[in-house]
């Protein structure tokens, strides 16, 4: 199951190759960050959720670069952030901005208009090489409903990376002990002297 779950992941030699982390150097070579522990595993998920949802460009490096400090699991940061990704982009921003608009209490604030900008950056073909045509169109929608998306944005990043963070962490340890008790049964099965004696 391990080995099936690494095959998905990116591997150390991509990851350092990429653009966005090669700066890093020598600092990716350390095993803690591409070592499968619970968490790790559960760090590195979090992290990669968490800037995944908070910020609309860079989510690698520096989901990558807090990964490195806190010694997580780098493959598992990096493949997370792609929580968000064309399909979902579109309705977990629009979700955030009405959730900040929310809680800031704030008035209905031309709604339409901002569906319309965002709807114009999120077409934009990331092919075209339009890196600036794309900053230009956030630029314009932030600055149409900035406050309620970033105050959203920040509530449902973090509440999301602690909940991935403890849910991994929970499954990781029932995952544990299911394993642990079925080697144990099957133990006892092969050999009924060790329960007699468990039992003695």
């Amino acid at each position: 199951m391990k080995h099936k779950f690494k095959q998905l992941l990116p591997t150390p030699e991509t990851l350092r190759n990429n653009r966005w982390l090669r700066w890093m150097g020598p600092v990716l070579h350390h095993p803690r960050l591409w070592h499968f522990s619970r968490k790790g595993i559960a760090l590195g998920l979090a992290l990669g959720i968490f800037f995944g949802l908070l910020i609309p460009v860079a989510q690698i490096p520096f989901s990558a670069t807090v990964a490195v400090l806190l010694r997580a699991n780098l493959p598992m940061a990096v493949a997370s952030t792609l929580v968000t990704n064309p399909v979902t982009f579109g309705p977990v921003y629009y979700g955030a901005y009405r959730l900040g608009k929310w809680v800031l209490g704030e008035e209905e604030v031309s709604e339409n208009k901002a569906v319309k900008i965002l709807e114009k950056a999120e077409a934009l073909p990331a092919e075209k090489g339009s890196w600036t045509d794309r900053m230009r169109a956030w630029l314009t929608y932030l600055g149409t409903v900035g406050k309620p998306l970033v105050v959203g944005l920040a509530i449902v990043a973090t509440v999301s990376g602690l909940f991935i963070y403890f849910l991994t962490s929970a499954l990781w340890v029932l995952k544990t002990r299911w394993t642990r008790n079925r080697r144990l049964r099957e133990r006892l099965l092969r050999n009924p002297s060790e329960a007699d004696a468990g039992a003695d």
